[in-house]
């Protein structure tokens, strides 16, 4: 009898695992999906489109409160965990109640999920979310295209809308992105490469994207998403450190795989950061991969209309996922506001409404900064009501996109941008030109 199989995820990781390692495999049968992290992705089918011949009815996606009664029901004889950025002592409470519930446990593997490529892989990944990687892959893909190379990205999967029609979605416009239907959180991440003139992919089956990908490309940047793993096999590994979160690096997955595997390692925010942290991220760097090159790299700011930050009461946007599942308590926004002579930070909490309220219940440590959360239609307009009922002079949008696109903001905002800038040698430069 095939073995029973449940696969926890968050709409990403979890599609690719079944799609390269149990996708048309007999000696399996995957019973359901459980989702998490991502508001309303659960109660959703995995469509046979993508599930194959062996599933004509596709398979069930449940929310992980779920997970006990999944297992029992079902008779699951495996749960592979397969999202990312959370602490191992989670992954290890996860795995204690499946095993409570009678099924054995283990996390998603890596080499077996990286598909190789005919054209040479750039991979870009992250110890958290939050720590660079878009900054970063931007640069990579600068670098490269002033060599002459054609540069393609593809980006880890946000597919939170009808599978079907998300298998493999290409952006190059602004167009694109209505056309997809794209959450904010999507834009963030395509947004900026379409402004460098770049086509990005994404979607939910990323042998068909790379294909489609290596069609036009010299070259393949895969930008991660959270601080999951490749799904491309990398020519070249590069992880982003983040020293506000100093050993995060080790206490995290599926980071920590990303910071021992890595060719190179790029510990950024050094200009905003404590030194004793970005001591203890160099330490740890040298211990856990010695073989590393490792590249000291600033973060700085530049602010659209620095004087509607100084001595304003500005309400400041922040990146969602880096704020939510990333713990961050500082971003560029936050920078910016200090950096510029901001008279107070105004708390948002007394404005927020809607599912505005849910992120904040769910995450109660955010603190005095508005996560700039988009999953959903409503969502986006609970942002806008929160933004409009706040009692500020200004609001300072940290997002990498132009959030005032999106939402329409009733009092004068500015945008905050940020690039990678490395110190010293090596540096991205040398790096790619021996690449």
């Amino acid at each position: 009898m095939a073995i029973k199989v449940l696969i926890m995820g968050a709409a990403g990781k979890d599609f690719h695992v079944f799609n390269t390692c149990y996708r048309g495999n007999r000696n399996y049968e995957v019973v359901a999906f459980t989702a998490t992290q991502i508001p309303d992705i659960e109660n959703r089918i995995y469509p046979p489109v993508l599930a194959g011949d062996l599933y004509p009815n596709g398979i069930p996606i449940v929310s992980e409160r779920k997970l006990t009664e999944t297992i029992q029901t079902q008779k699951v004889d495996q749960v592979i965990f397969a999202y990312s950025d959370v602490s191992y002592e989670y992954v290890d409470r996860k795995r204690r109640l499946a095993e409570a519930a009678g099924a054995k446990f283990s996390v998603a593997p890596v080499d077996e999920t990286m598909i190789p490529s005919v054209k040479p892989i750039v991979a870009i990944c992250a110890v958290r979310t939050g720590s660079g990687k878009s900054q970063t892959t931007r640069r990579a893909l600068q670098i490269l295209r002033d060599k002459g190379r054609r540069v393609v990205a593809v980006r880890h999967p946000m597919p939170y809308g009808d599978l079907s029609k998300q298998i493999c979605e290409r952006f190059a416009t602004i167009a694109d992105l209505e056309k997809y239907n794209c959450t904010i959180e999507e834009m963030e991440e395509y947004e900026p490469h379409i402004a460098m003139g770049a086509a990005v992919y994404a979607g939910v089956d990323y042998e068909k994207i790379l294909r489609e990908a290596e069609k036009e490309a010299d070259v393949i940047l895969w930008d991660g998403g959270n601080n999951d793993t490749p799904f491309f096999k990398p020519d070249l590994y590069i992880t982003v450190a983040d020293p506000h979160r100093a050993g995060h690096e080790l206490a995290y997955y599926p980071g920590r795989i990303n910071f021992e595997r890595a060719d190179v390692i790029v510990i950024n925010k050094i200009d905003t950061a404590d030194k004793k942290n970005i001591d203890i991220v160099l330490a740890n760097a040298k211990e856990h991969n010695p073989k590393a090159k490792i590249i000291m790299a600033k973060s700085p700011v530049t602010v659209e209309k620095p004087e509607l930050i100084r001595g304003k009461r500005v309400l400041v946007i922040e990146d969602g996922p880096t704020l939510t599942h990333g713990d961050m308590k500082i971003g560029a926004g936050t920078i910016a506001a200090k950096q510029w002579g901001a008279a107070e930070l105004v708390d948002p909490r007394p404005y927020i409404v809607g599912k505005m309220k849910e992120t904040f219940q769910r995450y109660p440590d955010i603190g005095v900064l508005l996560p700039a959360m988009g999953y959903s239609k409503q969502e986006i307009r609970d942002l806008e009501a929160t933004v409009n009922a706040c009692q500020c002079d200004s609001v300072v949008i940290g997002t990498p996109i132009d959030l005032g696109r999106i939402i329409k903001i009733n009092k004068p905002h500015t945008r905050v941008t940020y690039e990678l800038a490395e110190v010293g040698s090596p540096n991205l430069e040398e790096l790619l030109a021996k690449f």
